[in-house]
Order: structure tokens, then C-alpha cells, then sequence
């Protein structure tokens, strides 16, 4: 947009670097808030609280006249293309998030937009959790005199100036796509691609990262505290981990699907929680990693009992695809209940051919379930021919989708996260 007009609705931790970081990359910055310290602070060039970097940003651009600050927010948002929410959205007794600041600056912003001669667009960078936008901002703001957009910040206290000026993700979602492009260049100068989604994805991806974050801590601390109690030097272990970036520190595995399976992590997890205890040691996390699976199957199970049609074929067996593993496959678990509950099952997996399996593989599935030989159909013809539903319990390789999009069966998507619990007619991998 070149040389936007940007006003930046609170002057706390986000609004100040924002402010002072966008003033640096040739904007004009407006800061607004109630708090008259901080407006003060930023109008003779200090910072209202510390950050490394950012006094130096705040002296130099009040001093050129492109960041400049005020408690009038009309005043603020009169000439403003762009107005960036950062209020505080602070935790209430029950641990949900307290949104009174965020309603209370959108309805200031409703009662000045109708003075405008052109629409504005407000960006809220509050971390707010998914469906704020359209259920607090929106009908506060009302109208078309805004377009909404979420564009939320991943800034780190001690370390903000450089996480904006240098920053590895930048994010902005909504369904105003000249809206959503507008806010994205506010960063063009910075070199990163900027990921452009939807809404509620926008504000999801906030949350996603810091529970990720959280969650590498406390798994790194819990592998910490095994390895103290067996003399085993942790950083070395966790050094190591990180040495291998195409499975432990990469995109494998984050991808939502079906619940895991196998010979390997379910044994694995199951033994290192119980010699953990053995060293009276809690590893809460660890020990929440395989009733989070089964939970997550329990939902896949009912997602599939919610279903109307009886005659059900599912399209997979083991626990993954491109293995004749049977081991601990969570479509057995699936296959139990189902059958339990006098569901018409029939089963299709290319890799099975049971008169092939042999010893601990044999032995399990024909333990779960004995008369598995009789559920089982040679073909995907045949398997959607005796069909009312499809459950796909693994991902067809490209001829078999073909199959089943041509047959018209309607379509369960256990292992697409976008598709999971829709049923259609189209299967497109």
C-alpha cells in the first residue's frame, strides 16, 4: 500500500512493538490508549516498559513524526487505513479468556466509523480464540463501514523487535481478500511469504503455536527428568533428537488424521511409562500420550456409529497404509465396536491377504476378531457393491480413489483432517 496510514488500538506489550516496528518499515502509526503514561512515553520518545531495541525505534520515529500516539481514538482512527487491535484479552477465574477490553474498543470504533468517508480496515492481533471475530467484533462494529480481518502476533517478551523485524511466520486471515492483502503488505518489506487464510483459521494458528510450544517444553522436561533419574546425560539425548529434522523436528507427523498404531509406539509408550513409575516418577504428559489416542478413536468409532446406513465398508485394516501390520491397528478397535453394535461390516485392504500373515501378526487379529477371514472382500469392487457407506480407515493410492469417487458410494474421511466426519461422494487426494 506504501506509506499506510496504521492506527494501533492498545500501547502494551504487542501494540508498542507493533507500533514502533511498523513506524520503522516507513508507515505512519497512530498509538491509542487509555492509559495516559503510555501515550506520554511514546510522544517524548521512551518506551513504556522495556524491551531490548525498542526505545531505540520509539525516539527515532516520534522524532521523525511517523509514530506518534494519543488517548483520543477518534482522533486516531479518522485517517487511518488500517487499525490493529492489541488489547489485552486476559485470563478470567476459569481460565477462559476475558474479552471485555476487545468489546469495548470495537464499540468505541462503531460510534466514529460513520464520520469516515471510506471503510476501514480492523485487524485484530489480540490473541482471541477462533469465532471472536465474527461473534464479539463483527456485530459491535456492525455494518459495512469495517471489514474484519485477524492477523495475530508471535511476538516473545525479551526478544519482540527482532521476532517482528525477522519474523519465521506472518499470518493474516479473512474473507475480504482486498482486505486481507492490504494488512499482509504492512509486512511486504520484511521478505516473508505471508500465509493468507481464512478467519478462524487465522485466529486457530495463534493457539496451535503456543500449545506447541508448550508442549515441546514439557516434553523435553519430562524426557529431562527420566533421564536424571536413569544417569543419563539429557541434553545429549535431546541434542540428539534434534539432529534428525526429516521425522523428529519437521512437518512428519503433524498432519491430523487417524489415530496411531503398530508395533512400535504404542509398546514404546507403554513401557516407558511404566518404568517411570517404577521410579515413583510422574511424567503427566507421557502418560496422557495413549488416552489422547484413544480418544480420539472413540470419536472416529461414533463418527461411523453416527452414520444411518447398516452395511458399512471400510477401506483399510492395518494400522497404516503400505504395511500388512495388524499390530495394535486401531481399524481392529474400530471394526470390534462396530460389529458389536450389529453393524453390516465388510473390509477392503490391499495389503491383506490373510492365508500370508504369520505369528504375532496372525495371532492378534485373529484374537480380536476370529471370523476376520469372512469380512473380508478381495476386491474394492466388491467391497463398494455390497456397500451403503465407504469408511476410509487408510489413504487410497491414486487408482483406488478413481474407484471409489466413480462408484457414488458416500465417502466417511477418517484420515483427511479437512474431510473428517463429511460425508461425499468425491475422494480427492
Amino acid at each position: 500500500m506504501g506509506d499506510t496510514v496504521v492506527t494501533v488500538l492498545g500501547l502494551g506489550y504487542v501494540g508498542c512493538v507493533t507500533a514502533a516496528c511498523l513506524a520503522r518499515l516507513g508507515h505512519r502509526v497512530i498509538g491509542v490508549d487509555r492509559d495516559e503514561h503510555k501515550v506520554k512515553s511514546v510522544l517524548e520518545g521512551r518506551a513504556p516498559f522495556y524491551e531490548p531495541g525498542l526505545e531505540e525505534l520509539i525516539r527515532e520515529h516520534s522524532a521523525t513524526g511517523r509514530l506518534s500516539a494519543s488517548t483520543s481514538l477518534e482522533e486516531a482512527i479518522q485517517d487511518a487505513d488500517i487499525a490493529l487491535v492489541c488489547v489485552g484479552t486476559p485470563s478470567e477465574k476459569n481460565g477462559n479468556l476475558g474479552l471485555e477490553q476487545l468489546r469495548r474498543v470495537s464499540s468505541e470504533m462503531a460510534t466514529h466509523l460513520s464520520r469516515r468517508s471510506r471503510r476501514l480496515i480492523v485487524a485484530v492481533r489480540s490473541t482471541v480464540f477462533p469465532g471472536t471475530c465474527e461473534s464479539v467484533v463483527r456485530p459491535a462494529l456492525g455494518g459495512d463501514c469495517a471489514a474484519i480481518v485477524s492477523n495475530p502476533e508471535f511476538l516473545r517478551e525479551g526478544n519482540a523487535v527482532k521476532d517482528f523485524m525477522e519474523p519465521s511466520l506472518v499470518v493474516v486471515g479473512g474473507a475480504d481478500a482486498e482486505a486481507v492483502r492490504a494488512v499482509a503488505s504492512l509486512y511486504a518489506a520484511l521478505g516473508v511469504e505471508p500465509c493468507l487464510v481464512s478467519l478462524r483459521t487465522a485466529e486457530m494458528i495463534k493457539y496451535a503455536c503456543n500449545t506447541f510450544h508448550a508442549l515441546k517444553i514439557a516434553f523435553a522436561n519430562e524426557i529431562g527428568a527420566l533421564c536424571g533419574e536413569l544417569d543419563i546425560p539429557a541434553a545429549e539425548v535431546m541434542d540428539t533428537l534434534c539432529r534428525d529434522d526429516r521425522l523428529n523436528i519437521s512437518r512428519a507427523y503433524l498432519k491430523p488424521g487417524f489415530a496411531f498404531g503398530g508395533s512400535c509406539l504404542p509398546k514404546d509408550l507403554r513401557a516407558l511409562v511404566y518404568r517411570a513409575s517404577r521410579l515413583d516418577l510422574k511424567l503427566p504428559l507421557l502418560e496422557s500420550v495413549l488416552p489422547s489416542n484413544d480418544e480420539h478413536l472413540r470419536r472416529a468409532i461414533q463418527a461411523v456409529l453416527d452414520l444411518e446406513s447398516q452395511r458399512i465398508g471400510v477401506f483399510g485394516l492395518a494400522f497404516k497404509e503400505n504395511t500388512d501390520d495388524l499390530r495394535e491397528s486401531p481399524v481392529v478397535a474400530l471394526l470390534e465396536h462396530l460389529i458389536g453394535k450389529g453393524r453390516n461390516i465388510r473390509v477392503f485392504d490391499p495389503h491383506i491377504r490373510l492365508d500370508e500373515i504369520y505369528g504375532s501378526n496372525q495371532r492378534f487379529i485373529l484374537a480380536a476378531i476370529p471370523h476376520i477371514g469372512k469380512l473380508l472382500d478381495s476386491s474394492l469392487e466388491t467391497l463398494l457393491a455390497q456397500s451403503d457407506h465407504l469408511v476410509l480407515a487408510q489413504k487410497p493410492s491414486p487408482p483406488y480413489a478413481e474407484l471409489i469417487a466413480r462408484s457414488g458410494v458416500p465417502v466417511l474421511n477418517l484420515v483427511e483432517a479437512d474431510e473428517r466426519w463429511k460425508c461425499s461422494h468425491d475422494v480427492v487426494f
